[in-house]
């Protein structure tokens, strides 16, 4: 997979697993459902090579890392900016275009130097989300 080799990514046949799973996944999997959807194309993959070939693919910006409810950590191919909606019906995450919402004066907060920012919007989903 060329897209690995451009970042100083060895391709190993368990890494190429991964990536193409979770680089063209339109969802927000936990490492643990990167893990089953993986193995059942690849039975030889390790927990290990899993979790480890994620945290190389957040750490080379090929994916994002988030926490966005308590203790869980999901993986978001999709690395420009954006923000995200949960539906606490069924805890499906959507994403959000960074222009669907305005936030002001991100800035001008007093003594905080901001580097980034989303925001995390928690509901119920009535129809598309754009």
């Amino acid at each position: 997979m060329d897209v690995l080799k451009s970042r100083g990514i060895q391709p190993s046949a368990q890494r190429v697993a991964v990536a193409q799973h979770i680089l063209d996944a339109h969802d927000h999997p936990s490492a643990d459902e990167v893990f089953a959807r993986v193995k059942k194309r690849f039975p030889m993959v390790s927990r290990a090579t899993v979790y480890n070939t994620l945290n190389v693919l957040v750490e080379k910006g090929l994916l994002r890392a988030l926490v966005l409810a308590e203790g869980k950590v999901v993986f978001d191919p999709k690395t420009d900016a954006h923000h995200h909606f949960i539906d606490e019906s069924t805890g499906t995450i959507h994403d959000v275009p960074w222009d669907a919402l305005r936030v002001s004066d991100v800035g001008s907060l007093p003594g905080l130097d901001v580097r980034e920012y989303q925001v995390v919007l928690r509901g119920r989903r009535r129809g598309a989300v754009r």
